[in-house]
């Protein structure tokens, strides 16, 4: 593994790549959405099943995706997967804090994934600098004087319920005119307890309270998203909706969905369309495949129109 830089100000890391995303070019960069990569440090993630959970083995997890070219980690403790329980604040602040602390320790950019505004203090206590909070800070309002306190980058998806029932909550008029609103609500919310413009992110929420046929549609509409022109997280990786692509002849007969480790193919492909509408970021369970679509798009339209080195794209990057 290369070594890892420590001066996060730093325009670039340690293989000559930007830290906001930029992939180099000769004429200056090109800029693509940023790659959030997932560690789940919890025992029932739909994805991995928990071969995370022990502090340890999530360090080390986090720092291979960084070596793999991964601009950001977003450490999470609670799955978020339809039906899962809570843990216990205490519990959750167990497993994510120590995993922060460490990866921040050896010069990752870190995000941590949580609900509660106590995780997020002491997260943020310990080196992160990014909240991602798929309530939008709905689910504990006092996440937003944390969010204003401090001076981190704060993501607000679009939410309406716990995991436990959130798909009973699957009713819109227009499934891109109502996420935008609900968001907008959310962001007022946050401005208003001081949150500043420059520190905010947005997520649609892709397979929360969704049903697959309106993610679906969503994928379809995102030239439409808008929330105040802010910089846009795309979050489909391996999400369940994704499962009916790519299927073998024999899970299209036996009416079965690719399991959620092999959907990383079509995760990609969904980067691939973060990148032509021109996302802040990208969240991952695999990197490689990812950051190879985007480079593709990135070359692609750098061969085309190379973007000037002071260009920002998707409303801005918040740092």
């Amino acid at each position: 593994m290369s070594e890892m830089r420590t001066d996060r100000s730093s325009p670039g890391d340690s293989n000559g790549n930007a830290l906001d995303g930029s992939s180099p070019r000769a004429d200056g960069p090109v800029r693509r959405p940023l790659v959030m990569a997932v560690v789940n440090v919890t025992p029932d993630s739909f994805s991995d099943g928990g071969r995370w959970f022990d502090a340890a083995a999530a360090v080390e997890h986090g720092l291979q995706l960084v070596a793999q070219g991964a601009d950001i980690l977003d450490v999470g403790g609670e799955s978020t997967r339809p039906g899962a329980q809570r843990p216990s604040a205490d519990e959750e602040a167990r497993r994510v804090v120590p995993v922060v602390r460490e990866l921040v320790a050896a010069g990752a950019r870190v995000s941590v994934d949580t609900m509660r505004a106590s995780v997020a203090e002491a997260a943020v206590a310990v080196g992160a600098d990014i909240i991602n909070d798929v309530s939008g800070a709905l689910a504990d309002p006092g996440m937003r004087d944390v969010a204003a306190a401090s001076d981190a980058t704060f993501v607000a998806m679009h939410w309406r319920g716990h995991s436990v029932d959130m798909q009973q909550h699957t009713a819109y008029d227009d499934i891109v005119t109502d996420v935008c609103r609900e968001l907008a609500e959310s962001v007022a919310a946050l401005r208003e307890a001081g949150v500043r413009d420059e520190r905010l992110v947005v997520d649609p929420g892709f397979g929360f309270a969704k049903t697959a046929e309106q993610n679906w549609e969503l994928l379809a509409r995102m030239g439409e998203f808008d929330v105040d022109g802010l910089p846009v997280l795309w979050g489909t990786s391996r999400k369940s909706f994704l499962g009916v692509a790519g299927r073998t002849p024999q899970l299209i007969a036996d009416g079965a969905s690719v399991p959620p480790a092999a959907r990383d193919a079509a995760t990609a492909a969904t980067s691939v369309l973060a990148a032509q509408h021109d996302a802040w970021g990208a969240r991952v369970h695999d990197v490689p495949s990812t950051l190879a679509a985007l480079d593709v798009v990135a070359a692609a339209r750098g061969a085309v129109a190379p973007r000037s080195a002071g260009e920002r794209v998707g409303g801005g990057r918040p740092r």
